[in-house]
């Protein structure tokens, strides 16, 4: 299923609809591109990417949008325990610099919610910035009992219910539950050989 999103104001760059529609196969290379100028190189070593180390994302719950024919934005949802409560993880979230004004963020988070919401899903867990997630419903308020497997801030663990009360005894670490990626090791040894000087 794709959704069209028209931006409903003037803005400085063309306004064309984007498109946000399930990732395909053909998206890793520009996917993997925008989460490096997104986050840089050292995306690999942050805590949540340990969550998502060897794992594919959970079904159905991978999209990307798409703006004048090129990947413009992507976000994956994660299976994970959170204290032995299944729910999951989202992210990460990244959309290329030139696009943000479009609105493409915010329409890929509730596309994506919208979606886990519709395939069951109880709820999702984020590490980011408060006051960007709380437009979503994200809060601490339900993850003070919870531990991500690495240094972390506390104030930043945030949560969503989609189904009320589903977080109300979570107490323990947030452990990966996802189905093994086969292709994932495979993928990290082409990029430490890109990343490797080659002897002249």
């Amino acid at each position: 299923m794709t959704a069209v999103w028209k931006p409903t104001a003037a803005l400085s760059i063309d306004a064309t609809p984007f498109a946000i529609r399930a990732e395909q196969a053909s998206d890793v290379r520009a996917r993997e591109a925008l989460l490096d100028a997104s986050f840089g190189e050292g995306r690999h070593a942050r805590t949540c990417q340990r969550l998502r180390d060897g794992r594919k994302p959970a079904e159905g719950l991978a999209f990307s949008a798409v703006h004048d024919g090129r990947l413009v934005g992507t976000v994956r949802l994660w299976h994970v325990s959170a204290g032995g409560i299944p729910a999951l993880v989202l992210g990460p979230l990244a959309v290329e610099a030139s696009c943000r004004a479009l609105g493409i963020g915010a329409a890929l988070m509730r596309h994506a919610l919208a979606a886990a919401k519709a395939r069951g899903h109880a709820a999702v867990i984020l590490r980011g910035d408060p006051a960007y997630y709380a437009r979503f419903g994200f809060s601490a308020d339900k993850t003070g009992g919870l531990e991500l497997p690495g240094p972390f801030e506390r104030d930043r663990l945030l949560a969503v219910e989609l189904r009320d009360g589903a977080l109300d005894e979570a107490q323990g670490m947030i452990v990966a539950t996802g189905a093994a990626a086969l292709e994932a090791r495979g993928h990290r040894r082409m990029k430490r050989q890109r990343l490797t000087p080659r002897a002249a």
